[in-house]
């Protein structure tokens, strides 16, 4: 008999380690593994002014009722999990979302100064909902009331402190096993990556596996200041609920 197809949505904000998690699972022979499927219908309906907007929308489905219909379709190369990441912001608020009930969803979050930081090196003036936060609390409660249960939330952080434990304490609730080969993964660029990894995927493509987790010295421009305020009640109101090793 046949083993039932497990299909895990991870929703992330820009500059965490969705990639590395993306390579994490991607490294499993029993999963396959997609690169924010839904990010070329985004650019194409927020005109955010993303590096290589142009190409990423050339390249990948802008229709946003295509995506879904792969995304709940036949699992490709027959593997029985099929792991998406996606950004949260790229789900629009046009976008129906009957389909979501048939995903397992998990959220990876990261403390909004190191994200901000980070993103202002290729979006110099992001906004709250460049962030992914309000979406990803909107998510949580929709799954939290559609489910009766509290979805994974993993922290960058924790994750990157014991990323083996962690690992281990996501599948569980999604009913995976956790496999050994998703601590590490062969260093280079995927077939499944984006056409977008030019411009952000740098430091993961150099990556064998999780780097244990280090401060990040740069400092938050004043500019940026009041938009860290704005985050830190979801990023709390997430991080109330992660995975504690």
């Amino acid at each position: 008999m046949a083993k039932p197809v497990v299909r895990i949505a991870m929703w992330s904000g820009p500059r965490n380690i969705s990639t590395a998690m993306m390579r994490s699972w991607g490294n499993r022979p029993d999963t396959i593994v997609c690169d924010e499927p839904l990010y070329a219908h985004y650019l194409l309906h927020s005109q955010r002014p993303h590096p290589g907007a142009s190409e990423v929308m050339a390249r990948h489905e802008t229709d946003w009722r295509k995506v879904v219909s792969w995304m709940t379709g036949p699992v490709p190369e027959g593997k029985t999990i099929f792991y998406q990441k996606h950004m949260a912001h790229h789900l629009l608020p046009h976008i129906e979302t009957d389909w979501l009930d048939g995903l397992n969803h998990c959220f990876l979050i990261r403390d909004p100064r190191e994200m901000l930081t980070s993103l202002m090196k290729q979006i110099p003036d992001p906004v709250l909902i460049d962030t992914g936060l309000p979406q990803q609390v909107a998510l949580f409660d929709r799954v939290r009331q559609t489910t009766g249960r509290i979805p994974p939330v993993l922290d960058t952080r924790d994750v990157l402190n014991d990323p083996a434990r962690l690992l281990t304490l996501l599948v569980e609730p999604i009913g995976v096993a956790f496999d050994e080969r998703m601590l590490s993964w062969p260093e280079g660029r995927r077939d499944t990556d984006g056409v977008w990894a030019k411009h952000w995927y740098a430091s993961v493509e150099r990556s064998t596996g999780f780097q244990p987790y280090q401060p990040k010295p740069d400092r938050l421009p004043d500019r940026l200041a009041g938009l860290h305020a704005e985050c830190m009640p979801y990023y709390d109101r997430l991080y109330a609920h992660r995975l504690q090793a």
